[in-house]
Order: structure tokens, then C-alpha cells, then sequence
């Protein structure tokens, strides 16, 4: 439930982030390297909402496996996964540009996610308690021969 909390709030500050600093870009009325200024205020507001909306989607992913106690479905496992994927490259790219607090959210965020993944993992099945019967694996132990050529 923690790691579903934390990523639907990291997907809500990723969509104000990204509003803001398109905001920014088209207030300033600049063009970089030709592109105009609406192109990228308006590839800003786009990029924010797809990334926000892939988070919360991870978020509710989350929320599912843990109000119903049991492992994601194979589509939720893959958008877990390249959702722990994306923190860890994320991860290591803030660390550069915005800091070691942002990086350390990254880990974070990162580590409930592999957490989750971890803790409804496939299990293997039980050994047998002792006297119960074992079921002898077929053959009878010896290696096969080898073939003739």
C-alpha cells in the first residue's frame, strides 16, 4: 500500500512539475535551436501527462496486488517492472542534475516496487515434513548410458 501511495503522489508532482515548466517555457516566448516556444510548452504539457498517467497506472497496479493480497497479473508484473526499471535509470541520472536527496528518493521508490515484486513472487512447492512418504524420482538413480555411436 506504501509503495502505491508513494507512486500515485510521485505521479500527481510529476504532472504539476511538468505543467509548471511548460508554463515557464511558454511565458518566456524563446525558441531553442528553431523549435518554437508553443512546440515546446505543448510537448512539455503531453510528456507530463503520458508520464503521470503511466505512474498512476503503476500506482493502481500496486494498489490492487495489496488491497487483493495476491501476485499481479502478467500485464501488472511487466508494467512493474519497467516501471522499477525506469526509477533505476532515473535514478542514476539525478543524481548528476538534481542531487543525491532526489537520487535517494529514486532508491527508494525503486526498492518498494522490487519489494512488492519480491514479495508476491512465485513459491516454490514445500518440502515434505519428515515421515511423510517421498516419491522416488524416476529410474533408478544411476545415470543414463550414453549412446552408441
Amino acid at each position: 500500500m506504501v509503495a502505491a501511495i508513494v507512486l500515485l503522489a510521485e505521479a500527481v508532482g510529476i504532472v504539476l512539475i511538468n505543467w509548471f515548466f511548460g508554463h515557464a517555457v511558454h511565458r518566456q516566448n524563446m525558441s531553442l535551436g528553431g523549435v518554437d516556444s508553443d512546440t515546446m510548452s505543448n510537448t512539455t504539457y503531453a510528456m507530463g501527462g503520458v508520464f503521470g498517467f503511466y505512474l498512476a497506472v503503476c500506482g493502481v497496479v500496486l494498489l490492487l496486488a495489496g488491497v487483493r493480497d495476491r501476485a499481479p497479473g502478467r500485464f501488472g508484473r511487466i508494467v512493474l517492472i519497467t516501471c522499477a526499471v525506469t526509477h533505476g535509470v532515473l535514478g542514476a541520472l539525478t543524481v548528476g542534475l538534481v542531487g543525491w536527496v532526489a537520487f535517494a528518493f529514486m532508491m527508494v521508490v525503486l526498492a518498494l516496487i522490487v519489494l512488492v515484486l519480491l514479495m508476491y513472487a512465485p513459491r516454490l512447492p514445500a518440502e515434505p515434513a519428515d515421515g511423510e512418504p517421498v516419491e522416488a524420482p524416476p529410474g533408478n538413480g544411476t545415470p543414463p548410458e550414453p549412446a552408441a555411436a
